[in-house]
């Protein structure tokens, strides 16, 4: 069932959303060369403690994990680009790292995602990190009432398309508010004009990724890091997003923005 969601309710998601903005802030600033990708996670888990939040990660189980997911944020790095596992890795010069964070406050969740580079940038990284960007900014403005569903799939494919880079359809965006991921799939990939009418109150993370130059992905041993299958590098943005009367309402915009 597809809820949408009072004012009221939009709010209380955007509490919960800047919070995740202000995480993810810290955690970019953090994430330097000789960083371990632990430091970044209990630094994480430090920020969502004292504000008393609740992660929507921590004891996560779906179908395609292996075991509950005990950590707070997901951290990947180069050709991995969604659910990156924390582990005794120490950031070098040059890696292309993306921070997933989902939380609940008050019963509320949002969800965001940013890559950054460490160090030295290269200018492909940058490209392909712009057009996650680019793409997620197309994403927003299609995500108004009275469009489809599709709109905003198409919004994403243009962008990827006009970059040349591959679109993998397997995971991409979804519904969310009482909980990190609600009934609606949201494809990076689509028809304009086919899908779901979308109306004021539906709440969206939208996340468009993308690998440089495959749509195929792997799974790592650990059951959750799942990579392009070629090695490629990748990127990914997400944000949450409230349909409105008006303009879409970005819950998770970060001040830097």
């Amino acid at each position: 069932m597809i809820e949408l969601k009072t004012p009221a309710e939009i709010q209380r998601m955007h509490v919960t959303g800047r919070f995740v903005a202000e995480v993810l802030t810290e955690v970019g600033d953090l994430a330097d060369v000789g960083v371990n990708l632990m430091d970044l996670e209990h630094h994480a888990r430090g920020m969502i403690k004292r504000r008393g939040a609740e992660s929507c990660y921590w004891d996560y189980e779906p179908s395609f994990g292996k075991g509950p997911f005990r950590n707070v944020i997901c951290l990947a790095v180069n050709d991995a680009v969604l659910h990156g596992l924390p582990h005794d890795y120490t950031l070098r010069d040059g890696d292309v790292l993306t921070a997933d964070l989902a939380v609940k406050i008050d019963g509320w969740a949002a969800d965001s995602a940013r890559t950054v580079i460490v160090g030295t940038a290269a200018e492909e990284d940058l490209r392909i990190i712009r057009a996650t960007e680019e793409a997620l900014e197309a994403a927003i403005e299609a995500a108004r009432p009275g469009n489809r569903l599709g709109d905003i799939s198409a919004a994403i494919w243009a962008v990827a398309r006009d970059y040349g880079y591959p679109v993998n359809t397997q995971f991409g965006g979804h519904a969310i508010g009482r909980e990190m991921h609600e009934e609606l799939h949201v494809p990076n990939k689509g028809k304009a004009g086919r899908g779901l009418t979308l109306k004021p109150g539906l709440t969206l993370a939208l996340e468009p990724w993308f690998a440089r130059t495959t749509d195929k992905i792997i799974f790592d041993e650990d059951g959750w890091t799942i990579r392009s299958a070629d090695g490629s590098r990748t990127a990914h943005s997400e944000h949450t997003v409230a349909i409105t009367d008006d303009a879409p309402l970005v819950l998770t915009r970060r001040d830097r923005e």
